[in-house]
């Protein structure tokens, strides 16, 4: 037998992410002590009486059919949620979609909405489940240039008239991944006014949600006067209450358009795992202790990998959220050389900006999620790298 990906298949780029991997399979076969700055998946654990609530559930032995779709409790957690973290009002009812991660409906959502041609406006960089999932669909995708020039913010006057009358979708993030950086109200509030005057749904990407520091403001797109006519808005789990594996998230905000992406999981998926549904809602409806805790872990782990990386006169801009730092290398290096070298040389992984755009050129991602002490071991490792002649 002799088979041949589809078209649509053929188009898309092997997984940075799989490439990364067997660089660090290869360096662990070489005796390095590999230190992982790549794939941002928490390190952290989960809140005990999370865990409590997910094995109480396990235990059951009724609980473990289908489920589905969202029980009625997760949805009233996410609406709860919101209107606590966010000040946005979200009927649990009619405008929450439970998903199995953010990523699972990201991935799903460009086949449900757009039609073979219809253009999307994606960022660039941006996280590649974005380019993608369009890609999947048969969409055009029509790249959104964030620069450090404008604030990392896409120039929404810039794109033609002519890509508008044929754009049905945007994609946005704010924070960010990689490039983690905030957008305020009144950036927000222009979107909604473009999105409106050009008939496009905007999807906004808000897994960071809660990695917000140095007392920014989480802005929710939700919170904005007429986000929920134009848009919806992606959240996860995952990052917030470290249950990655879990595979849980949800979307918010238009209804016609989560029930469009609702009708069409239902023909894929059969629900998330009933213990792994209240867990989450008991997660969603805690007292957010852990949550404060996990920011300022997260910044020291950010602060002490910049002091390292200055001693090497390696300065970086600091990341105001999110687990990653997005890092302009030295002169002299191309991405994926500075990142495979990186690996190579010192053990220490961290993905080239590339593998997320054309602007990520120049740029690597470097992931919180080791203990500060091993990041700065990682910094030491990138200071003696830096020193040898190229």
């Amino acid at each position: 037998m002799n088979l041949t990906a589809s078209k649509k298949v053929q188009k898309l780029t092997a997984s940075i992410f799989q490439e990364v991997a067997v660089l660090k399979r290869k360096a662990l076969n070489r005796g390095l002590d590999v230190i992982d700055l790549s794939v941002g998946s928490p390190d952290l654990p989960p809140p005990a009486f999370v865990v409590e609530e997910l094995v109480k559930y396990a235990s059951d032995t009724a609980n473990y059919g289908y489920t589905l779709k969202g029980i009625p409790e997760f949805h009233e957690a996410v609406s709860f949620f919101y209107k606590q973290r966010y000040a946005a009002d979200i009927d649990s009812e009619h405008e929450v979609l439970q998903l199995m991660g953010s990523q699972d409906g990201l991935a799903h959502l460009a086949t449900a909405i757009i039609n073979p041609g219809d253009y999307v406006l994606v960022p660039d960089p941006g996280y590649p489940i974005y380019e993608a999932s369009v890609t999947i669909a048969g969409g055009v995708l029509f790249p959104l240039p964030l620069l450090a020039e404008n604030n990392f913010l896409p120039v929404l006057d810039d794109i033609p008239l002519p890509i508008l009358e044929k754009t049905k979708m945007m994609i946005l993030s704010y924070p960010g991944n990689p490039v983690p950086v905030l957008a305020d109200s009144s950036f927000f509030e222009e979107v909604v006014h473009f999105a409106k005057r050009h008939n496009i749904l905007v999807v906004h990407d808000f897994a960071y949600s809660e990695l917000i520091f140095d007392n920014n403001p989480q802005i929710s797109f939700m919170s904005v006067p007429g986000a929920k006519e134009v848009g919806i808005e992606f959240n996860s789990l995952s990052k917030t209450f470290n249950l990655a594996g879990c595979r849980i998230g949800y979307a918010v905000g238009n209804e016609q358009a989560l029930n469009i992406l609702g009708m069409f999981k239902s023909q894929i998926d059969y629900g998330v795992f009933y213990p792994i549904q209240k867990a989450a809602t008991a997660a969603l409806t805690s007292d957010y202790t852990l949550l404060q805790e996990q920011v300022k872990e997260y910044e020291f782990r950010r602060d002490t990998l910049m002091a390292g990386l200055e001693k090497s006169g390696w300065k970086l801009s600091k990341s105001p959220a999110t687990m990653f730092l997005w890092a302009k290398i030295p002169a002299g290096w191309k991405s994926r050389q500075f990142a495979f070298e990186l690996i190579n040389n010192t053990g220490v992984a961290v993905i080239p900006g590339d593998a997320f755009g054309k602007q990520g050129e120049g740029y690597v991602r470097i992931a919180l999620v080791q203990p500060a002490e091993r990041l700065s071991e990682a910094a030491e490792r990138i200071h003696k790298f830096l020193a040898k002649p190229k």
